[in-house]
């Protein structure tokens, strides 16, 4: 077993989205002693604070597998200037009920995607402040605003070789935060 988990969470639920092909391959670039699994949000109902204390099946199958990660790299496109409503929902529901939140002390990484100039820019600030109001060490720098572009990866999801140092040095931040937090 690898000494640490890490989950991918990626706000779009479309199927070839950019940020589920970011995700796949940015966790290439892990280290071995880091294992990362992909935390599903698709079928998560709507939150509702009235169901806090009976959550369905899929919601509590989905906070377990958030308890048992040391860190959660949130992998985020940007909707109207926004993080994606699936993600948030998904953010809500490891939230509650308050003060027994899923999220609290987990290392989050906040990166994201899109072909727009300013990729996911607004959304990031968005999900950083989000990420702070639930109690998660985040990585600061670098900053990664990753624009999509046909060369940005090639079909077996390989950055090519500019993007793959910068989101190697990503990649490093993130996991000495996650040993520094774990220490």
């Amino acid at each position: 077993m690898a000494a640490y988990q890490v989950g991918m969470v990626v706000g779009s639920l479309r199927q070839d989205s950019f940020n589920l092909k970011l995700a796949k391959a940015l966790a290439k670039l892990f280290p071995s002693e880091i294992e990362i699994s992909f935390v599903d949000i698709s079928q998560l109902p709507l939150y509702n604070q009235d169901l806090d204390n009976q959550p369905t099946e899929t919601v509590s199958t989905f906070k377990q597998a958030v308890a048992a990660l040391q860190g959660v790299v949130f992998v985020t496109p940007e909707h109207n200037r926004s993080i994606s409503a699936a993600l948030k929902n998904a953010l809500d529901h490891g939230s509650r009920p308050y003060g027994k939140s899923v999220w609290a002390g987990k290392v989050a990484g906040v990166i994201g995607t899109s072909p727009g100039a300013i990729a996911t820019a607004v959304a990031q600030q968005h999900l950083r402040n989000i990420v702070a109001a639930l109690d998660m060490p985040t990585v600061n720098q670098p900053e990664a605003f990753v624009q999509w572009t046909d060369d940005l990866m090639d079909a077996e999801g390989v950055f090519n070789k500019r993007s793959a140092a910068f989101l190697q040095q990503w990649v490093h931040a993130y996991v000495a935060l996650l040993k520094q937090q774990a220490a």
